[in-house]
Parts: C-alpha cells; sequence; structure tokens
C-alpha cells in the first residue's frame, strides 16, 4: 500500500475529485459500495433494455423456476456482506426479481 493518495481518473470531473477529498474513510466506503451498486444497476437495465428489443425467443435454463420468464437474466446482490444469484427480469416499467442462491466463494 502506498503512503501516497491516489491518483484519480481522468474521467473523473474534478468537482467531483474536490468533493470526496473532503469525505471521511467511512463515508468514502459507502459512496463507493453505492457507485458499485448503482453501476451495475444501469448496465443490467441497459441489458434488459437490449433484451426487449430482441424478439428471439432462447432456450430456457434447465434451473429456471417456472413462474420466471425465459428472458430473465441473473444478477448478483450483496446483501449485508453476502452475495447471492437473483433471477431479474423487466415486466413493462418494473424490474422483477426472484431469489436463485448464495454465490458460492469459487465463483
Amino acid at each position: 500500500m502506498s503512503y501516497e493518495p491516489p491518483t484519480p481518473p481522468s474521467e473523473l470531473p474534478t468537482d467531483v475529485v474536490d468533493t470526496l477529498n473532503e469525505y471521511s474513510p467511512e463515508l468514502l466506503r459507502h459512496v463507493a459500495r453505492y457507485a458499485e451498486e448503482l453501476a451495475e444497476y444501469r448496465e443490467r437495465e441497459a441489458r434488459l433494455a437490449e433484451e426487449d428489443d430482441e424478439d428471439e425467443i432462447e432456450e430456457r435454463p434447465e434451473d429456471l423456476p417456472d413462474d420466471v420468464p425465459s428472458k430473465a437474466t441473473i444478477t448478483i446482490k450483496e446483501i449485508n456482506d453476502n452475495r447471492y444469484y437473483y433471477w431479474q427480469w423487466r415486466e413493462g416499467e418494473k424490474v422483477r426479481s426472484k431469489y436463485k442462491g448464495p454465490v458460492s466463494p469459487d465463483d
């Protein structure tokens, strides 16, 4: 671990860097967690929107429950420092989820 402060990415706006530099380590960890979850959410939304545009019917996975549509994708959610798989799909404007199981440490 370096004793020098990290160099912010060039893509990060200066005002964001200045704001983050004022935060406590605890608040920075909250921001990091939120930013990661927000990035996953936006990627998932984009992926679901892309899949809505595709009219292809894919094969239904063997472990897909009967009440989950075949267009569902698997996502990982972190809850209380534990990671879990969830089936996720879009119904109109809403994103629906159904628990699949815990993420094994080998994954």
